[in-house]
């Protein structure tokens, strides 16, 4: 009975022996699975990290130095004319007052206005003085043109302004008209200086004007 026994003893173990074999050999395949989903996954986490690096550095080539937009020559030209656009606003009282002094009329308003006229020349040159214009063509002539007629306009009109004082005076004035004098002389010959120096003046600025699409302008508007 006993060998009977051990017999089927003998039996079980052998066949408990396969299906130890099959659980290993399904462990193993287990085993290599998970191996291959952890390479795999590492391999896509690689692939993640690679993306975002990569999305993370594109970006880098938006970050270059944009070319620059603005011309600092144009930038100029339109704070000059700026400028130019109040360099005739004295002009029709200047005119108004210079005929008032011929004829005698309001000669006291007369020199007033044109003092005032004279420092708003003077103002001219001290603002354009303030500008910087290095990057515009033929700058120097210009700016030395444009400072020539606002110290020659305001030079006349000190004279004229002085004329109009002599007029008040006696015998200023004579059959309704105020008598020549040096200073109306004077201010004649520092009017003269201003006009060619203007026609200069708008010649050098109308070639900028036009390449930049700003306002050109006559002599007489400056």
């Amino acid at each position: 009975g006993y060998d009977g026994g051990g017999g089927r003893g003998g039996r079980r173990t052998g066949s408990r022996v396969p299906l130890i074999a099959a659980v290993g050999v399904g462990i193993a395949a287990l085993g290599i699975g998970a191996g291959a989903l952890l390479s795999g996954g590492g391999g896509d986490s690689d692939s993640g990290d690679n993306s975002t690096n990569v999305s993370a550095t594109a970006p880098a080539t938006d970050d270059a130095p944009p070319s620059p937009t603005t011309d600092p020559a144009r930038e100029q030209a339109v704070a000059l004319d700026k400028l130019l656009a109040d360099s005739g606003s004295s002009r029709s009282s200047v005119i108004k007052a210079v005929d008032d002094v011929k004829n005698c009329r309001g000669l006291d308003q007369a020199a007033s206005d044109l003092r005032d006229a004279a420092e708003q020349r003077k103002g001219l040159v001290t603002r354009l003085g303030e500008l910087s214009v290095d990057k515009l063509p033929d700058h120097a002539e210009l700016t030395q043109a444009l400072t020539n007629a606002w110290k020659a306009s305001e030079s006349a009109d000190r004279h004229y302004a002085a004329w109009a004082d002599q007029a008040r005076g006696k015998k200023g004035c004579k059959k309704g008209h105020a008598r020549p004098t040096g200073e109306t002389q004077a201010g004649n010959r520092e009017s003269g200086t201003a006009s060619a120096e203007k026609a200069k003046a708008a010649r050098l600025w109308n070639a900028i004007a036009e390449k930049y699409g700003l306002t050109q302008r006559q002599p007489t508007q400056l």
